[in-house]
């Protein structure tokens, strides 16, 4: 068979090259085969002379393969001479035909992407070798194909709210523009994501079609016989119940006992046990049962005297017994029970209100629960106990102050004296009798200057102390007032309204202002001095004016040149930078007075802020409210406070913070201070650390007011507080 193949090929090859021309190659290609097949029937004449000249041979089987690799490899078949060659001529004709059909016909396609060519000339390259580029392909033509510019996420959203297809419209990443849906393609999407069939005309459940006549066939599709393994035991299945009976055996597998019925029950038991069926089932609560006060023939311990029964009617109706046994000498003589109907109501009532599900309760130690936080022993020294007192006063002391030394504390009453203590030793240095409630005092932080500055009424004054006898002439000079100084161009300046003169009672100034002056604060520098006059809300003009700075060495009065949002309560000079705080009954601003410029706004989030104080290194702040709570602020972290501490029941009267010391206290007028210890770590990862150290008490309350003032001292760990009970009061460790 090989040798007449090649023969075969040989002659159509010779054939080929002498009668057309048009044929360039001489090996025919498996397309013109398919033709030559279409345009004639030498395909069906040569298989079956193919059959009828191999049916001889049809014993040997390689033979036969050998034969149909030839065929599949060269595309031809073997036939005589006579049919090769009119095959031939058909196959041209065919050829030229069915060329020309090629080119006229051609099949309808209904699919959409066969219509219209791709924009996009990239083929499968990934699209995000173009992400960094202005373009996302190639046309056709080779032209670049720019990208549009997409819409941020409001002006889409905008958009598709405009729009009611919106929901229709999906991106083509490859050819970057808006494809819309149509009604037919979204419900063929439906279908799929429901896992039905994307055609509503596809039944899935056709009938079945039997491809084979089953009625008068005369043999079955096998007629082999039956295999010798379906009549002999199977060796396998004998190894696997061995298997299984020595796991039997051995008790690795256990068989389910049949429950046995239960020869005892519950005599007084409402129901029976019930499984839950995988749910968590509690059974209905059981009533008490009886006791031997409850027969009718008791023993004679459990009947109670008439003076017991008349005691139980002196009782609590709560505490009262609600059975009170009797005896009866037989079963018969038994009456009905009066009180039936109630319990057997009570007893509907615990079914009705029984919790028919279970709670999962945790176990968990609360003190597991609790931050750990170190010892006290370890956080000493700080002020415990009352060491020594200081009285004098007549009235309520609101507001005590000590020297940058430590030797000396000022304190200011409501009887309208300054007094001026030892600390050591408690001794009155010094009274000023000014006539008029003091308000606030506060000492020049130099050492070299010791005056001060106090706030009654309208009027704020600045005294020598006389404590420093080498420096009186400095002093002197400096609170000297010439001549009244003329109001500046400034239109920061606020001289119309407020009057600097020379206060000859007690060798100092007096700066007369036009609303009562609540607090007074120095600067660190000594020079400047802040005063707060809370104004009236109906009144915008003073808002201006509520908070004023002025400037010793040149007798000068400016106000803040910034708009404050609220009546303000208290200001303060940042520890180290020009920084100034100025808090209102809401928040607290931060200001730059360098380039006046608003920095933060410290949002406390209390009923009313009363009091605050600066942590020596500028970037802690504590703020006292009249609720009772504290809040601590950490500027670098958040306007938040980062911890509130809800500690006293009633107002903050005043924070104050230690200048060497971890240490931060707070006063109420609940008669108590409380000290606190107030770690901040140079490394701004980790948080400060605050931790409650101790509760001072000893002050008494008067009309509803307890302790007013609280002070540290500047080099110990000791806490000056100042009561409504006119006693200033030392606590030392």
């Amino acid at each position: 068979m090989k040798k007449e193949g090649k023969k075969l090929k040989e002659k159509v090859q010779v054939f080929s090259d002498s009668e057309d021309e048009t044929i360039q190659s001489p090996v025919v290609s498996d397309d013109a085969y398919e033709s030559f097949s279409e345009g004639d029937d030498f395909s069906k004449n040569s298989d079956s002379e193919l059959e009828s000249g191999s049916g001889s041979e049809s014993e040997s089987g390689s033979e036969e393969s050998q034969f149909s690799e030839d065929e599949n490899q060269d595309g031809e078949n073997p036939s005589s001479e006579v049919g090769l060659s009119d095959g031939i001529d058909n196959f041209n004709q065919g050829d030229q035909s069915g060329s020309d059909d090629s080119r006229e016909v051609v099949d309808e396609s209904d699919s959409s992407e066969d219509e219209v060519a791709p924009r996009n000339t990239i083929g499968d390259v990934p699209l995000e070798w173009y992400k960094d580029e202005e373009h996302i392909g190639y046309d056709i033509a080779g032209k670049k194909i720019k990208k549009k510019e997409k819409l941020d996420k409001l002006e889409s959203l905008l958009a598709r709210t405009d729009d009611p297809n919106s929901w229709r419209k999906i991106i083509d990443e490859i050819e970057d523009e808006e494809v819309e849906l149509t009604k037919e393609e979204t419900k063929l999407i439906r279908r799929m994501l429901k896992g039905k069939a994307p055609h509503a005309d596809f039944d899935p459940h056709a009938p079945y079609v039997d491809w084979f006549a089953w009625d008068g066939a005369k043999h079955p599709l096998s007629n082999a016989p039956e295999p010798k393994r379906r009549f002999i035991p199977s060796k396998w299945e004998a190894k696997k119940v061995v298997k299984y009976i020595r796991a039997i055996r051995k008790g690795l597998i256990k068989f389910d006992k049949p429950k046995e019925e239960p020869r005892f029950y519950n005599l007084w038991g409402d129901e029976t046990e019930k499984s839950g069926h995988g749910l968590s089932y509690i059974p209905a609560p059981k009533p008490k049962l009886p006791g031997h006060e409850e027969s009718y023939n008791p023993s004679l311990e459990y009947i109670p005297t008439q003076e017991e029964i008349s005691a139980y009617q002196l009782m609590f109706e709560e505490d009262r017994p609600k059975f009170i046994p009797k005896r009866f000498t037989s079963l018969r003589s038994v009456p009905a029970y009066e009180k039936s109907v109630r319990e057997t109501f009570d007893r509907c009532l615990d079914l009705y209100l029984c919790p028919r599900a279970r709670k999962k309760r945790i176990n968990i130690d609360p003190e597991s629960l609790k931050p750990k936080l170190p010892s006290r022993k370890d956080l000493k020294p700080y002020p415990t106990t009352c060491y020594l007192e200081y009285k004098g006063h007549k009235g309520p002391v609101v507001s005590i102050c000590t020297d940058p030394s430590g030797q000396h504390i000022a304190s200011g009453s409501h009887d309208g004296t300054v007094r001026i203590w030892e600390v050591e030793t408690g001794r009155c240095i010094k009274v000023w009798e000014l006539g008029e409630p003091v308000q606030h005092v506060a000492w020049n932080p130099l050492p070299e200057l010791p005056i001060l500055a106090i706030s009654m009424g309208q009027d704020v004054l600045v005294l020598n102390t006389g404590l420093d006898k080498e420096e009186q002439k400095t002093i002197a000079d400096l609170l000297r007032v010439e001549t009244p100084p003329s109001a500046p161009d400034d239109p920061d300046s606020v001289g119309s309204s407020v009057s600097w003169s020379q206060y000859d009672r007690y060798e100092g100034i007096r700066i007369k202002h036009f609303k009562s002056v609540t607090s007074v604060e120095w600067h660190r520098k000594g020079d400047y001095f802040s005063s707060v006059m809370p104004a009236d809300i109906l009144l915008i003009f003073w808002f201006y004016f509520s908070v004023l700075i002025h400037l010793l060495s040149k007798k000068l009065t400016q106000r803040l040149p910034f708009k404050l949002h609220g009546l303000p309560v208290s200001s303060m000079f940042h520890p180290t930078r020009s920084i100034f705080f100025v808090s209102t009954k809401k928040n607290v601003r931060v200001y730059d007075l360098v380039k006046k410029k608003f920095i933060k706004k410290l949002e406390a989030g209390v009923r009313e802020i009363s009091s605050i104080s600066v942590h020596p290194g500028g970037d802690n702040v504590i703020v006292g409210s009249k609720d009772g709570k504290l809040c601590w602020f950490d500027m670098d972290l958040s306007s938040k406070p980062y911890k509130i501490l809800k500690s006293h029941p009633k107002d903050i009267t005043n924070v104050a913070f230690h200048r060497n010391y971890p240490l931060f206290a707070s006063s109420s007028d609940d008669c108590t201070a409380y000290v606190f210890h107030g770690m901040v770590y140079s490394d701004l990862n980790q948080n400060p650390l605050i931790v409650p150290l101790e509760i001072l008490h000893g002050h008494k309350s008067v009309n509803g007011r307890g302790v007013l003032d609280c002070k540290f001292h500047p080099r110990q760990p000791w806490l000056f507080t100042a009561g409504a009970d006119s006693v200033i009061k030392l606590f030392c460790h």
